[in-house]
């Protein structure tokens, strides 16, 4: 079994990184001799060396995601190494330069010529250049781009969830695209906290100098007898050395810190980005040539170095120059099809530059973003998922996403609803505030602001939240405002079920009803029906309110009566008279008693001779008359709601179509019913008559 592999085996029994921390917590108690000093210290520098190149070619830096925690255990390695190289020079200084290893001893006396004058000079530069310009530099970096990383996640995780409303992006894509945003998030929050450690380490270098040079020359002279000259000869050259082999590694990894946070994702590395982004012009290179020439012609200048330097950077403008006519060559000798796809600005306009419209769309204010931001605990999305959920198992097929984004445009606190992008509703919220809703009766008096219930334009006020224990036991509706939102969003979708089928929907469900029921639909489309015919009967029994669940019976009946009538409104009428025990039961459930709101038989009469007397779709009533009787069906439906009972307004089969789309826009919660309709198992109770007045004046 090779070394790699037995490191492989730790890592799978999780071993290394225990192993490493009670290596590291060794090294700071037991002393070490100096060829494990030795060892150590040249991992150290080897460590640091494939760190940088790691950084140097990482195209994207959440590729080397484990970049801080391998700062943190390098920063941690090197302070062991200083305090057990601090006990081995303290301990045995006075023996030699050689004390406390060759990789010491070699930048004492090699790096600066044994000169621990020179040796002080170099490393307070090592650490000038380490503390104050690099390490300051990648920590400040680090600080910007988290601050910058965590106030764009509102706008990418919008973004994301817009792409994958509108359909351009798959449940796992979407997933992964907000993994990445979490992890870049993460990653910036650690580098912030990593540059710390380097910036920690620099200073932990000058004081461990200070402490092994004060500390050897009183070891030395006072415990050994040796004098300050020959203290200071062995002392400070092995502190020196110490200090020199710990901070080059140490400058190393600083210089990888910035070039992490200072990369841009690319598919490049960093070389590649260097040599495709400085020296792509080659007038830059003939500029700079002719620059250093000019220099070079100076008297007293080393003419040799500025000539020769000046004629590389022109030869390499002239090979650049020259490698790019014959790549600008070589594609235009490429067949069309296979030349670089145009600009935006040249091609030709295509179908693909006609966007789609959005079936339903919510746009919102910059301060509603916090609501559907999942990770700032954003609940509008969830809502939204279960209305959709609740609705389509209700109304009977699927709803379509909704298509969700900000939009500036908007002030900050207001959303819009758009169908097939034609707006239907528009509102102002306040995310920090919650509505307390009158549902007709409270008692007392809540501080708060007046305003209407977006959904139901009900009286209501935004309280703050500390009072919404105030509120409700006032005898108010108190709702946060995803749920105003939602609500009024679940308003939107019943009001306009019928807009939003369309032939896919209707193919689909036939689809899933030939799973079950294979002759049936078979018998119906194409050989009865159209599909056409079919989704308009469902879109009128979706515009009353009217489920379409039961897709079995609808499907039977337009099958028995598709071979008498083409007529959708015909067969519209055939459909409810055989849903009508659903349609009883949605509105008063398992009551044997439905209570009606009944015409004036003398009224009624008048409307189906006016509608006999037009073409059937209109009938010619008097602006008055009209005024007075919607306002008197309107005012008996108010009662019904107000007892808590449904408002049913009964009338005949023959004109039952009219005068539910003539009331649909006038009275809310109207549902009307014709006589068939009714089913036999249910007792009848009419609780108003309306216009036998109307009636009177009309016949006078």
């Amino acid at each position: 079994m090779t070394f790699l592999d037995r490191l492989s085996g730790m890592g799978r029994w999780g071993l290394g990184a225990p192993l490493l921390l009670i290596a590291m917590l060794a090294m700071m108690v037991v002393p070490l001799p100096p060829i494990a000093l030795d060892v150590l210290f040249t991992f150290n520098i080897a460590l640091s060396l494939v760190v940088i190149m790691v950084a140097v070619y990482t195209p994207r830096p959440l590729e080397f995601a484990v970049f801080p925690t391998v700062l943190l255990v390098a920063t941690l390695l090197r302070l062991a190494l200083n305090i057990a190289s601090t006990r081995v020079i303290l301990l045995e200084g006075h023996t030699g330069t050689d004390a406390a290893g060759q990789v010491i001893q070699a930048f004492g006396d090699f790096v600066v010529g044994g000169n621990y004058a020179v040796g002080l000079v170099v490393f307070a530069i090592l650490i000038i250049i380490n503390f104050v310009v690099v390490t300051k530099g990648a920590g400040r970096v680090s600080e910007v781009s988290a601050r910058f990383t965590l106030d764009s996640m509102p706008g990418k995780q919008m973004a994301i969830d817009a792409d994958l409303n509108a359909g351009l992006l798959t449940q796992e894509e979407a997933r992964r695209r907000r993994d990445e945003i979490a992890q870049e998030a993460d990653f910036y929050g650690s580098m912030d906290g990593a540059s710390k450690f380097v910036r920690g380490d620099a200073i932990a270098g000058i004081l461990i100098l200070f402490v092994n040079i004060i500390g050897g020359l009183s070891i030395g002279a006072l415990q050994h007898g040796m004098s300050i000259g020959d203290a200071a000869t062995n002392y400070v050259l092995l502190t020196i050395g110490d200090g020199l082999v710990a901070q080059i590694p140490s400058l190393v990894l600083s210089s990888a810190t910035a070039i992490i946070v200072t990369r841009v994702s690319t598919s490049q590395d960093m070389g590649q980005q260097v040599l495709g982004q400085m020296f792509s012009k080659p007038r830059v290179l003939y500029v700079v040539g002719g620059v250093i020439a000019s220099l070079g012609m100076v008297p007293g200048m080393p003419n040799a170095v500025f000539l020769g330097l000046a004629s590389m950077a022109a030869g390499g403008g002239y090979l650049m120059a020259r490698r790019q006519r014959e790549a600008s060559a070589a594609v235009e000798r490429l067949p069309e099809a296979e030349q670089q796809e145009p600009s935006p600005e040249s091609r030709e306009l295509s179908w693909d530059d006609v966007p789609p419209v959005d079936l339903v769309s919510l746009e919102v204010g910059y301060r509603l973003i916090p609501l559907v931001d999942r990770t700032q605990d954003g609940q509008l999305m969830g809502r939204i998922k279960g209305v959709r959920r609740k609705l389509s198992q209700e109304l009977g097929f699927l709803l379509q996403p909704v298509h969700i984004r900000d939009n500036l445009e908007l002030s900050p606190n207001t959303y819009r609803i758009a169908l097939l992008g034609v707006t239907v509703a528009e509102a102002e919220v306040f995310p920090d505030k919650e509505l307390a809703i009158n549902p007709g009766e409270v008692f007392g008096e809540v501080p708060g602001t007046p305003t209407k219930d977006p959904t139901f334009n009900l009286d209501a006020l935004w309280i703050d939240p500390e009072n919404r224990e105030q509120a409700q036991g006032a005898g108010y509706t108190v709702v946060d405002v995803s749920t105003v939102i939602a609500t009024h969003l679940s308003q939107v979708f019943r009001e306009n079920a019928h807009r939003l089928i369309g032939h896919e929907e209707a193919q689909h469900l036939l689809d899933q009803l030939a799973q079950r029921s294979p002759k049936l639909v078979e018998n119906l489309v194409p050989k009865t029906l159209s599909l056409s015919v079919i989704l308009k009967v469902l879109q009128n029994l979706l515009a009353e309110q009217v489920s379409i669940r039961d897709l079995r019976t609808i499907a039977e009946t337009l099958a028995e009566e598709g071979t008498k009538s083409q007529d959708p409104g015909t067969l519209t009428a055939a459909v409810r008279v055989a849903l009508s025990r659903s349609i009883v039961q949605d509105l008063v459930g398992p009551d044997e008693e439905l209570p009606l709101i009944a015409l004036d038989p003398s009224l009624e009469q008048l409307l189906h001779k006016s509608l006999q007397g037009s073409n059937g779709e209109t009938v010619g009533l008097e602006p008055g008359l009209a005024e007075r009787l919607q306002r008197s069906v309107g005012e008996a439906a108010q009662r019904q709601e107000a007892a808590g009972q449904p408002a049913v307004l009964v009338v005949a089969p023959e004109i039952r179509s009219w005068i539910a789309g003539w009331l649909r826009g006038a009275v809310r919660n109207l549902t009307v019913l014709a006589f068939t309709e009714i089913p036999d198992n249910r007792r009848i109770r009419v609780v108003a008559t309306v216009g036998q007045d109307e009636a009177d004046k009309k016949s006078a």
